[in-house]
């Protein structure tokens, strides 16, 4: 069904069976396949392929040669009907790609709402992105990786599969990253190293400066204290009052999908 106030270009391709929002504007040349759903005010630039069993949610706008809801890069997969669900008013950029997921995976990938996906950065199979995610130019977020809100991955980043990324924590250009970032965490270098907290994040979100001591004691005391860090953590659960070291030692004390940085 297509909404009768969607402006479609007409030399783009919308396959029989895609469903089509009211504002939609879908340029010339991109193609649309038969089971993806666009939401209200979705904009398909020239040249943008959306596929696959895919939604697209409100506001959001898919830029030239981008390449949404293709089959994953999988060699296990067998062409089980999976999906990719993309949030409200987010960016993917020219050249993205992001791929729907597997059935050995949960057999979807997510995007939260609000999120830039820039210029030839790639999210893979089974994803699990949250609200306002900015991932850079060239950035690579492997299968299966779990990332919360608000988190910045830089540019050539490269995400190993299976990993989470907790809420606000920032991730360097250039850096491999195979364990798991605490939230707030501040990770660099090519051997992704936990390097301290994302205070200026902290900041421009405005946490009270109480909580950001907190959040700076809670780290210290991660770094310093002897044992493992699930111990650690639990000390925290019991001591503080604090939301955010609470958030932090229940990241801590769950399971892990990988090996955690450990504060330094």
């Amino acid at each position: 069904m297509i909404d009768p106030s969607a402006e479609i270009h007409p030399m783009a391709v919308v396959e029989p069976g895609a469903q089509i929002g009211p504002g939609c504007k879908i340029g010339p040349f991109a193609i649309v396949g038969p089971e993806v759903t666009l939401g209200a005010n979705v904009t398909l630039r020239p040249h943008a392929l959306v596929t696959g069993w895919t939604e697209i949610g409100a506001g959001t706008m898919i830029f030239s040669f981008a390449s949404v809801g293709e089959i994953p890069q999988d060699l296990k997969y067998a062409g089980e009907r999976t999906q990719l669900v993309v949030g409200q008013n987010c960016r993917i950029r020219e050249n993205a790609t992001v791929h729907i997921g597997t059935a050995h995976g949960g057999g979807i990938t997510r995007i939260g709402d609000g999120c830039l996906v820039m210029a030839s950065a790639h999210v893979g199979h089974d994803a699990q992105v949250g609200n306002h995610v900015v991932i850079a130019n060239y950035a690579g977020v492997a299968g299966h990786v779990v990332i919360e809100d608000r988190v910045i991955i830089g540019g050539s980043a490269g995400l190993h599969q299976f990993i989470r990324v907790g809420e606000g924590a920032m991730i360097g250009a250039l850096t491999r990253v195979t364990h798991d970032v605490m939230p707030f965490g501040m990770v660099s270098g090519p051997d992704g190293v936990l390097h301290g907290l994302n205070l200026i994040g902290l900041k421009r979100r405005g946490m009270e400066r109480a909580e950001i001591a907190a959040i700076r004691a809670a780290y210290k005391r991660l770094a310093e204290g002897e044992g493992p860090l699930s111990e650690l953590a639990e000390a925290l659960l019991v001591e503080s009052d604090s939301a955010a070291v609470t958030q932090i030692a229940r990241f801590f004390t769950s399971e892990a999908g990988r090996n955690f940085l450990r504060p330094t």
